[in-house]
């Protein structure tokens, strides 16, 4: 295990709450923390760069391309920017700048796309998806649905089984689709067994509502 740098982790965190200040809810400083929490707990039973990990955490989704119409270089430009402004060393900012170009599920969709893989990779990314997914998953998919004006179900739309890339970024469905079009794929995403694990429980909640939710829809008692 390497050694933090625990006042460029305390500055990183600084400017991360200060640039996502007024971020929609699910993609806010509090997912950033808990992203980073979980990731630190994965990062204890894999061999990794703990620096690389945080840092690759915290930065993540510094400028998520959903809220910048699609366009996916502000992240690692904002961050390879704020790296360099620590004097981070340029393989460690590399390595970073990958992970967040990297992270993302649609990313995953894109066959024919660059690839990067590193285990400092999978950690970050099993954490983020495992935000993505249980009880706060269900909340942020419907916050982010809220904050997007779209339906919360419409019986007569059917979730898209094999989205690509492009057709994920510009999918305007609603919110129930969004389950099975990424909530509930990410339990055989994930990469490490502690990942693999905790999915497990969050995976069977999201079922169990869903169940709910038709049956409070179809007004059964």
């Amino acid at each position: 295990m390497s050694v933090i740098d625990q006042t460029l982790i305390k500055n990183t965190i600084s400017f991360v709450k200060k640039t996502l200040k007024n971020t929609e809810g699910g993609h806010d400083w509090f997912h950033i923390e808990r992203v980073y929490n979980t990731a630190m707990h994965i990062a204890k039973t894999e061999e990794v760069n703990l620096e690389i990990v945080a840092l690759g955490t915290l930065l993540h989704d510094i400028a998520d391309a959903k809220f910048y119409d699609g366009d996916e270089s502000i992240g690692p430009k904002v961050a390879q920017e704020f790296l360099e402004s620590q004097k981070v060393d340029p393989t460690t900012t590399d390595h970073v700048i990958n992970i967040i170009k990297y992270i993302s599920f649609k990313n995953s969709l894109d066959e024919r796309g660059e690839k990067f893989t590193s285990t400092e990779l999978e950690v970050v990314q099993d954490a983020d998806r495992l935000d993505a997914i249980g009880a706060i998953g269900i909340a942020r998919c419907f916050n982010y649905g809220g904050f997007k004006n779209r339906p919360l179900y419409d019986p007569s739309i059917k979730p898209n089984l094999n989205l690509t890339k492009t057709e994920y970024k510009k999918a305007k469905s609603h919110t129930i689709n969004h389950f099975y079009e990424k909530l509930l794929l990410l339990k055989d995403k994930m990469n490490t067994a502690t990942g693999k694990k905790l999915a497990e429980e969050r995976h069977d909640f999201m079922e169990m509502y869903l169940e709910q939710f038709y049956r409070e829809w179809n007004g059964e008692r």
